[in-house]
């Protein structure tokens, strides 16, 4: 009769599994709670402190660290001196381990850095040769399944079993040790070391190029809204749909007001806000329909009938958003290679994580602060109401630009986005050219500041009546007398918002 070791923190599904495994002709062994409900529901179990002749000690922190236990987990039965130990000292081998843990993550702890499971669950890993081990309830369905139809778990299914549960317990780990690394409140608020576990979450296309290769990978055990998120239709994602198709949700989700974002290789080259989330979509696509071709578009309320009717004749390799009416997702997904994704909002990380040669570069996330009151007039005139509105609209759109950044924008709508150039005139100038003299009596936003007043000069030609930027240059003096020279009203956030 083979014997399963059951301990299990999350009991989702557990008495059925038990059942399942009895009906098969298996012991149950277990303890505490996981045995109570398995013989609650009427099905014999042994209990472990019968096993090792020692109740639960130490507030529970001592349960199954025994060599009944673990010598069970870890006989190689290939070796004929295993199988006499084994005998000698009156162990059962066990052919299954079925464990989870305290959830630490969920609540970080000292109580909830679980000891026993990690290690029973390391030993049967180890022992994969011999012992299935069992973390999941999702894994419980295919493993019956496979007992039912071949008797016992292949080789290959007990090796994948394994390689699930060293990557579970290497995320476990690093979440504790993620936690004693934390910052205390007058030190860095970066941590002093960083733990990452992460497991293939979803193949791509390919990557970058086609003949590169690519995948999305996630945190062991996490989720995030590409994992909760529904492909409605269209071709499989490549890496760069996903990344740009990232940076849209970003940003679409960063306004309260229903908003349109249009992005080309993780750049937005359109950007709107309007109570009409249709003719948000027809500003947006109107800043820049030539980029717009090809690109991704994020809607950050549900897609109606007539945006769709509006987005269907421009060439769009993804839409996202939260929800698709009946009407729109047929429109939509007549489009046989348009990508369609309904997704939940965007949470944000804590931390940016970026490769560099030999480890990584690491830095808190950036946040755009709204707060009006710590920006600063600078000038003679002062921006207007509506000058406000669309101040603050341009700075959070400037950024997520990348550097350096300009931003042309008017009524809640942008009309000239200058990215990625290696001097602010030139993205002045790139801005001034894409909004074509519709930016006029509009505002312009820097994601840093001008060191000349060039830029200035630029954004003035183009009719801009207001400028937000970070301030901080050596010439801001020469700037400020521009824009005065100018009538232009500008502000001062003191935050740089560099991209790249």
């Amino acid at each position: 009769m083979p014997s399963a070791l059951l301990s299990v923190f999350d009991k989702s599904g557990i008495v059925e599994f038990a059942q399942g495994l009895h009906n098969l002709g298996w012991r149950l062994v277990s303890s505490g709670g996981t045995a109570k409900a398995i013989a609650g529901a009427g099905l014999p179990v042994v209990d472990l402190a019968d096993l090792t002749g020692y109740p639960a000690i130490l507030g529970h922190r001592v349960v199954t660290l025994h060599p009944v236990i673990h010598g069970g987990l870890l006989a190689d039965l290939d070796q004929p001196e295993h199988v006499a130990e084994l005998a000698a000292y009156g162990i059962e081998p066990f052919a299954l381990a079925v464990v989870n843990l305290y959830p630490f993550s969920t609540d970080p702890s000292i109580d909830l850095i679980d000891i026993g499971g990690p290690t029973l669950i390391r030993a049967a890993a180890k022992n994969h040769a011999h012992v299935g081990v069992v973390m999941d309830p999702a894994q419980y369905d295919g493993v019956l399944t496979e007992l039912r139809e071949n008797g016992q778990l292949a080789a290959a299914t007990r090796r994948s079993l394994a390689a699930t549960a060293f990557a579970r317990i290497a995320a476990y780990d690093a979440d504790i040790a993620t936690w004693f690394a934390a910052p205390a409140a007058d030190e860095s608020p970066l941590p002093a070391t960083l733990h990452l576990s992460l497991e293939l979450a979803q193949p791509l296309r390919y990557g970058e190029n086609p003949h590169q290769q690519g995948a999305r990978y996630r945190r062991v055990g996490a989720q995030s809204w590409w994992d909760a998120a529904t492909q409605h239709g269209g071709k499989e994602l490549s890496y760069l749909n996903v990344y740009d198709t990232e940076a849209a949700w970003r940003l679409a989700n960063r306004f309260d007001a229903p908003a349109v974002v249009i992005v080309k290789h993780a750049n937005p080259c359109g950007v709107a806000v309007h109570a009409d989330i249709a003719e948000a979509y027809i500003r947006a696509n109107a800043c820049d329909p030539v980029s717009a071709f090809g690109g991704i578009v994020a809607v950050n309320r549900v897609v109606t009938a007539a945006l769709a009717t509006a987005l269907a004749p421009v060439f769009t390799e993804v839409v996202v958003a939260p929800s698709f009416e009946p009407e729109a997702l047929e429109i939509l997904l007549a489009k046989k290679n348009m990508r369609v994704l309904s997704a939940s909002s965007w949470p944000g990380s804590a931390l940016d994580v970026r490769t560099v040669d030999g480890g990584l570069l690491v830095q808190q996330s950036d946040t755009v602060n709204l707060d009006r009151s710590s920006w600063q007039v600078v000038t003679d005139a002062a921006p207007t109401a509506s000058q406000w509105d669309d101040l603050a609209f341009a700075w959070q759109v400037c950024a997520v630009v990348s550097s350096n950044a300009i931003v042309f924008a008017k009524d809640g709508q942008a009309f000239g986005i200058g990215a990625g150039q290696q001097n602010r005139l030139d993205s002045a100038r790139i801005a001034q050219d894409r909004s074509a003299g519709r930016a006029s009596g509009g505002v312009c936003a820097s994601d840093a500041f001008f060191p000349f007043r060039d830029g200035l000069d630029a954004a003035a030609a183009a009719g801009i009546r207001a400028i937000i930027q970070p301030g901080g240059s050596v010439r801001d003096d020469e700037v400020i007398a521009a824009a005065n020279e100018h009538g232009i009203a500008m502000v001062f956030t003191g935050e740089r918002h560099f991209r790249h």
